[in-house]
């Protein structure tokens, strides 16, 4: 039987909920031999995005609107991005609520396991990546109000390695 995710739209055939075909998805980009990139922190902050509501903490919002921001327009790794991350959340503060867009992705979830195990299904996360990044489209300014910090610390400790 198909059902369909009242979120994300999501078309969903041999699962019980769009968090099963992630939590399938996810058991694939934890075993991909390219840890260097890391497709599983896409697929992560992708999900998150895509699946934000008024019963998400504001901060996962916020982390997954920075890392697919980081992912689409600064060509970060997953692994940087993850990084990131961990550099964002060492100061405590209080994070903005995000309100999920009318607006729903093209891609989804389901779309990225349906795709071709190994590079194909790489390229459809990355792709599902830059598509729930553009359905946030109203809000891109107010997430690089919070990752500008973040991005000019990074800058000058990348200077200051090259001096060294």
């Amino acid at each position: 039987m198909d059902i369909s995710c009242e979120v994300c739209g999501a078309k969903i055939t041999g699962f019980d909920s769009c968090r099963d075909v992630y939590n399938k998805l996810s058991f694939y980009t934890l075993s991909r031999p390219d840890q260097k990139f890391f497709i599983h922190q896409c697929a992560v902050d992708a999900y998150a995005a895509q699946h934000a509501s008024e019963n998400t903490k504001p901060i996962t919002t916020a982390f997954a609107l920075i890392g697919l921001n980081l992912f689409v327009n600064y060509h970060y790794t997953g692994k940087q991005v993850q990084n990131a991350h961990i550099e964002l959340a060492k100061n405590k503060r209080e994070w903005p609520v995000f309100i999920q867009p009318e607006k729903k992705a093209k891609i989804t979830v389901a779309d990225a396991l349906k795709a071709k195990h190994g590079e194909e299904r790489d390229q459809m996360i990355k792709e599902w990546a830059i598509a729930v990044w553009d359905m946030w489209k109203n809000q891109h300014g107010a997430v690089m109000e919070l990752l500008t910090p973040y991005l000019t610390i990074n800058e000058e400790r990348q200077q200051k390695n090259k001096i060294s």
